[in-house]
């Protein structure tokens, strides 16, 4: 009888010890939660599951909920400020565009630099060979950086030439991300290093202890060539971007080639990452190139992820779109922005400005197209006009505004590029380049989106649609 009695006393102890435990944890989560989360449905979720999953909930917070980036970004970056900024842009000055650029100033942290863009590049068939060429005549240093690195037929094209540089001396970095690079194996990381090319992959661990943050991403593209020139866009390595050659599942995207001052913010970019994965030191190039010599138009690089303290990235776009006067054009494979910028859409189609939203008619994520589907609605109520790409699946991001501002870059319209990813942007004020980026999705407004056919959706696809919208922040 003492020994039951016994037992159950430590039964009871032991379970009032797990309770008072399970109180601390959750309360420490609830804690850092309402003093670190932004948003309330975030601090919500994770207080919920916290209190009604015990231990997991916290174990999944301390994983997946603490963002760590941002304090060791404060101990690794610096700011990447031109040398030579030539506009800063007047927020007292009548003209919108002067007040976009002293904003933009203010959200970024950076200077104006001037850019040129001396091509727009439709897809690898037409950008893969003048990277490879830039490669090829490399004398001094190569920056590369991509999400995906396929070993197809391009890839290694891009690796052997990668190699040869290397053996004539040019110095060159590559990075590639710790899971579009191929997480549990990254053929073209391993092949860079076997042939002695300074490579890394960006936020990757297999062990999970040291890689809690499979969902914060480098998503940038670039490759700079001895300072001079630059190339940035939307555009990965592999044979999916050849149209040319037929893939099976093809892949349109636009990149573009720059050159001026600007190179060398875009440098700075990529040093940051490269010290920010590695711990490494950026390479000493000196005084870079001016590039073209008349300088070229206003621009300027955004480096957005979730290593800041704001969201550079929502803001600059909360900000353009509320200064257009005249039109909007934008191009996006995925449309999941949060509810501020579509906000801002409507708000710019009540006053009468033309908005003009691209979205492919074909995606490569199912999910992504169905919860999209959910924002297209209030848009077309407002007075936006929403069309379809045609195949193939285009994964172009463009943007311009009154056919002045163009921004371009790897970043889309979604929760992912705007909160979670690391993205590299560039505005440019140019008023023929974004004739030329309006001209290009004008061209692909093929099928236009219509309320009524909108409505006409099946009530178990409108089920769906909105039941996919509930991912939203994770996909």
């Amino acid at each position: 009888m003492d020994y039951l009695a016994e037992t159950q006393a430590l039964r009871e102890t032991q379970a009032f010890l797990a309770g008072v435990l399970h109180v601390v944890i959750a309360g420490a989560v609830t804690v850092h939660a309402l003093l670190t989360k932004r948003e309330a449905p975030a601090a919500i979720g994770w207080i919920g599951l916290a209190w009604l999953a015990p231990v997991l909930g916290a174990l999944l917070y301390v994983g997946f909920g603490i963002n760590r980036v941002k304090r060791r970004a404060r101990r690794l970056k610096r700011p990447i400020r031109s040398a030579d900024p030539i506009v800063t842009g007047d927020t007292s000055s009548e003209d919108p565009l002067e007040r976009l650029k002293a904003a933009i100033g203010k959200i970024t942290g950076q200077d104006m630099a001037a850019g040129e863009v001396v091509a727009i590049l439709d897809g690898g068939d037409q950008a893969y060979p003048q990277m490879l060429a830039a490669i090829e005549s490399a004398k001094s240093h190569i920056r590369l950086c991509t999400y995906i690195f396929r070993t197809d037929e391009i890839g290694l094209k891009f690796i052997d030439a990668l190699a040869r540089a290397h053996g004539r001396g040019v110095r060159i970095r590559v990075l590639i991300d710790g899971f579009g690079g191929g997480f549990l194996r990254s053929l073209a990381y391993h092949g860079l290093r076997r042939q002695g090319v300074a490579a890394a992959r960006f936020l990757h661990s297999t062990l999970p202890w040291k890689m809690p943050f499979l969902d914060l991403r480098l998503h940038k593209k670039c490759l700079v060539v001895d300072g001079r020139s630059a190339f940035v866009g939307g555009l990965n390595i592999g044979a999916e971007n050849l149209m040319a050659k037929r893939p099976k599942t093809p892949v349109r995207d636009t990149h573009f080639r720059l050159e001026g001052t600007i190179v060398r913010q875009i440098e700075r970019a990529f040093d940051d990452d490269w010290s920010f994965a590695t711990g490494e030191e950026p390479i000493r190039t000196g005084p870079a190139s001016e590039g073209p010599a008349c300088g070229g138009s206003a621009a300027r690089v955004i480096a957005s992820g979730p290593d800041q303290e704001v969201d550079q990235l929502v803001l600059v776009l909360l900000s353009a779109t509320n200064l257009a006067r005249r039109t909007i054009r934008i191009a996006t494979p995925y449309f999941l922005p949060d509810e501020q910028l579509i906000t801002a859409l409507q708000l710019a189609a009540l006053r009468g400005v033309d908005v003009h939203l691209v979205l492919p008619a074909q995606n490569n994520h199912r999910l992504v197209a169905w919860a999209a589907q959910t924002h297209v609605r209030p848009l077309l109520e407002a007075g936006c006009r929403l069309w379809r790409s045609p195949p193939p699946f285009d994964h172009s991001k463009l943007m311009t505004i009154d056919g002045e501002w163009s921004l371009i870059g790897s970043a889309n319209w979604d929760m992912r590029s705007l909160r979670l990813n690391f993205e590299l942007t560039i505005e440019i004020y140019d008023k023929d380049l974004a004739a030329r980026l309006g001209a290009i999705i004008d061209s692909r407004c093929v099928q236009p989106i219509t309320l009524e056919e909108v409505d006409n959706r099946p009530f178990p696809v409108k089920l769906r649609d909105a039941a996919a919208r509930l991912s939203m922040p994770y996909i």
